[in-house]
């Protein structure tokens, strides 16, 4: 049952030309441009300082952005109200929707990292085993409030919020630079999102090959943690 549910679900968004432009398209637009391009301040070689947060906003365009507004707008046509009707246990919807999410990560990360690599882009070997381990838990927080978002709003307003966080978080969340090169306000709060601990802890990880440190991951999990409790208190079928 997890699985043909999460079939579908992997089905549905890839086959979504909205979702695909901003899960794939905007994050391999980001890496060359930002690689090839003096755009913004960044040390040599550029491509291994650009692609962990490329990598970030995959992760944060896939389980939070477009969960919430694909969640938003199940909810608002009755979708989710019918599949709850269904045999299959709420826990598995969930489930099924977070397991998609897995999926379209791991594209994101093949093609994404092809490109790199053509770039030039070597990552650290040591730091592969760190990077995956983070990528996982920015997918349990980053899909953990986007299901609160979308399962407790209208669409509309869903639309609007989520694509508000993600411009914020994609020039302020330390994603196109790094924590270190923000204002200082800005990079304390940036450094405390998830946004700011998955683009951080993969940097250290495939740039130097050490571990991510006890902060990025305690992070990760608290909002992980937090989000998935909200959530299950409030989000609505309709």
């Amino acid at each position: 049952m997890l699985t043909a549910q999460a079939g579908v679900e992997l089905r549905l968004a890839l086959r979504n030309g909205e979702q695909v432009l901003l899960t794939l398209l905007i994050p391999l637009a980001l890496l060359v441009g930002l690689t090839l391009l003096n755009v913004v301040p960044l040390p040599a070689p550029r491509v291994a300082m650009v692609t962990p947060g490329v990598l970030a906003l995959a992760v944060l365009s896939t389980a939070f952005t477009s969960q919430a507004i694909s969640l938003g707008f199940d909810r608002r046509y009755g979708v989710i109200r019918r599949l709850a009707a269904t045999a299959l246990p709420r826990w598995l919807l969930v489930a099924g929707r977070l397991a998609a999410v897995l999926g379209v990560v791991a594209v994101q990360i093949v093609i994404l990292g092809a490109v790199a690599a053509a770039l030039g882009w070597r990552p650290a070997a040591s730091g592969v085993g760190w990077a995956l381990l983070l990528m996982l838990l920015g997918c349990a927080a980053f899909g953990s409030l986007g299901i609160l978002l979308g399962g407790t709003l209208r669409a509309e307003i869903v639309l609007a919020v989520a694509n508000v966080v993600w411009f914020v978080l994609l020039l302020g969340g330390g994603i196109v630079l790094p924590v270190a090169q923000l204002p200082g306000p800005i990079a304390t709060v940036a450094a405390a999102l998830p946004s700011g601990a998955l683009a951080e802890g993969l940097r250290t990880a495939l740039v130097t090959g050490a571990g991510p440190g006890t902060r990025p991951i305690l992070v990760l999990v608290v909002w992980a943690v937090l989000a998935a409790g909200v959530a299950a208190r409030t989000v609505r079928l309709r």
